[in-house]
């Protein structure tokens, strides 16, 4: 008997939860917002900037991921650094619907090349479907080597404004050094 006693608190709890629970889980399932996201996230092709360097790549796709959790801070780095007006690059993004990543490259690709960004947004737009690497081929100034060391040390640049690790391939870490070898540069006089 004294068995039964214990099983009877446990059912009748069960009973009282289970509606609850199947009222959960059948709520959860009525979405089909949920379903059709999962989807469109498993279908929608992965972030390529093209730029034919696979770190560069790698970290506009973070600046993207970035971007998406802090708007504001994304759009104040390439309106402060990036040499780009505020509403531009939150038109680029909302209503063109650029990538965060891809807003980046062309403003400091720009100020790289000594233009705006919408030297490289235009050709870029010319280009629909091409990466970055052939856009900026096809630019009055043809790409070197100091284009892309710039753009690449701005990178590093925007990612230590944002307190967002970075890890550096072998030829910035040689560059640049570490974290605090950054942060003791940036605050040494000039």
């Amino acid at each position: 008997m004294n068995r039964r006693v214990r099983a009877v608190p446990r059912v009748a709890w069960l009973r009282r939860c289970l509606p609850a629970l199947l009222a959960c889980v059948s709520a959860v399932s009525a979405f089909p917002g949920v379903a059709v996201a999962q989807e469109a996230a498993a279908a929608a092709p992965a972030y390529d900037p093209g730029t034919g360097d696979a770190w560069l790549d790698r970290q506009l796709a973070d600046v993207n991921r970035y971007a998406e959790r802090y708007p504001d801070a994304f759009v104040d780095e390439v309106v402060r650094y990036g040499g780009a007006r505020r509403g531009y690059v939150q038109a680029l993004m909302q209503q063109h619907g650029w990538a965060a990543g891809d807003v980046w490259f062309a403003c400091f690709w720009g100020q790289a090349i000594g233009a705006s960004c919408r030297e490289p947004v235009q050709a870029r737009t010319r280009l629909p479907g091409e990466g970055w690497r052939a856009v900026v081929e096809s630019l009055a100034v043809a790409p070197e080597n100091l284009h892309w060391r710039a753009v690449r040390h701005a990178l590093v640049a925007s990612c230590d404004h944002w307190d967002r690790p970075v890890r550096l391939d072998a030829l910035l870490q040689r560059q640049l050094g570490d974290r605090a070898r950054r942060d003791a540069a940036a605050r040494a006089p000039d």
